[in-house]
């Protein structure tokens, strides 16, 4: 199966993607340090850093999916094109998609997660409050056809675990069958 996270930065998409990777044995693909990584490499900033980074995470997602293993994307993934392309990716390995889209209802909480995280992505500026504030207008409703693939939305005021059972409980059920109340 292929997970595709989805949220804006600082909600806990990654803290959620690696606890989930870590009981699952599966690799989780973020897309941060492969941009990280691109700049550390001498590419310009104001070249597109970001839609490389989701390129090299495709492909990297598809060799496992085709070695025969699960992987788990982390990323924003906050517009159609963005989404559409694990559902693409997941359409041609064969493997089923579910996506695992993380929101913080508590703005404050939030802008203290963001503002209090510290990553050790060198190259990467971690986005301002303002510049997350931004993106919660450009963040796009789901549709397409990544608009028909199971989506369960997390929010990230409860506690860690709670959130990953809820996760690893969506993720076990079969394939198109119904979800089930919160």
């Amino acid at each position: 199966m292929l997970v595709a996270m989805a949220g804006l930065p600082g909600t806990g998409k990654t803290a959620i993607a690696e606890a989930i990777g870590a009981r699952l044995l599966k690799p989780v693909v973020s897309v941060d340090p492969i941009e990280s990584a691109i700049l550390r490499a001498g590419i310009d900033a104001d070249q597109p850093t970001g839609l490389a980074a989701y390129l090299v995470a495709e492909a990297l997602a598809e060799t496992v999916l085709r070695a025969g293993h699960g992987a788990i994307i982390d990323a924003v993934n906050a517009v159609d094109p963005a989404r559409e392309q694990w559902v693409n990716l997941a359409a041609r390995a064969g493997e089923p998609l579910r996506f695992l889209e993380v929101v913080c209802s508590d703005l404050g909480v939030h802008r203290n997660r963001l503002e209090a995280r510290e990553r050790d992505l060198p190259h990467v500026t971690s986005p301002t409050w303002h510049a997350v504030e931004q993106s919660l207008d450009e963040y796009a409703e789901w549709s397409g056809s990544s608009g028909d693939v199971e989506r369960l939305t997390l929010d990230s005021v409860e506690p860690l675990e709670t959130l990953v059972q809820r996760a690893l409980a969506f993720l076990a059920r079969p394939v198109d069958s119904p979800p089930t109340a919160p």
